[in-house]
């Protein structure tokens, strides 16, 4: 699904995902394109459900399947913030970052451990309001990676908190004798992107 290539410009991920993965763009009135016309464009892409020019000239961009953008995300280049290694605790961003990086690391190790297979991804499964708001989350990469004021430092810890969240309470492996399945499968990618964005030791 490649809404920037259509748009010419990464759209911004608006709303909270938990029900409906929308995106808005302003690219009709930036490039002077007809509305419809780019409408048009973007409902014949797959994975777009619905695309509704707005009054204000905007198009909002509804998305069947949000966990998709996984298949597309491509490596941003973020600095790392100067933030202190101690007190590891919760009130300091560096450390929420970082032990997020750790427990994405970690679920890749512990999933391989557990035979949940890296093969046989399904974006759809990545249903739950959790997952929905990591993804959230990381929808807004391409936007601010272009940016000129992309606020990285706040980004981040917004999409650590949001992994932790999903970590402790929409886990990628199984707990107990619960067994191994394709939502496993489709969370560990999630957290394999979530690493890849986050930065930190494997360990702390």
């Amino acid at each position: 699904m490649k809404l920037a290539a259509v748009l010419g410009e990464p759209p911004v991920p608006e709303g909270s995902w938990e029900r409906e993965a929308v995106y808005v763009s302003a690219a009709a009135l930036r490039r002077r394109v007809p509305a419809d016309v780019l409408a048009e464009r973007l409902r014949a892409l797959p994975g777009v459900a619905d695309v509704e020019v707005r009054r204000d000239g905007f198009l909002r961009i509804i998305v069947a399947v949000p966990g998709e953008l996984l298949e597309s995300m491509e490596p941003v280049e973020i600095p790392e913030p100067a933030w202190p290694d101690f007190p590891r605790t919760w009130d300091n961003p560096g450390f929420v970052v970082r032990y997020g990086h750790v427990r994405a690391c970690f679920v890749r190790r512990w999933a391989r451990e557990l035979g949940v297979p890296e093969a046989g991804f399904r974006p759809e499964l990545l249903d739950d309001p959790r997952d929905r708001r990591v993804l959230r989350v990381l929808a807004e990469l391409p936007g601010r990676a272009v940016s000129r004021d992309p606020g990285w430092e706040t980004y981040l810890v917004r999409l650590a908190l949001a992994y932790h969240d999903a970590h402790e309470h929409a886990p990628a492996v199984p707990r107990g004798d619960e067994p191994v399945t394709a939502v496993h499968t489709a969370r560990v990618r999630l957290a394999q992107a979530v690493g890849g964005v986050l930065m930190g030791p494997e360990r702390l």
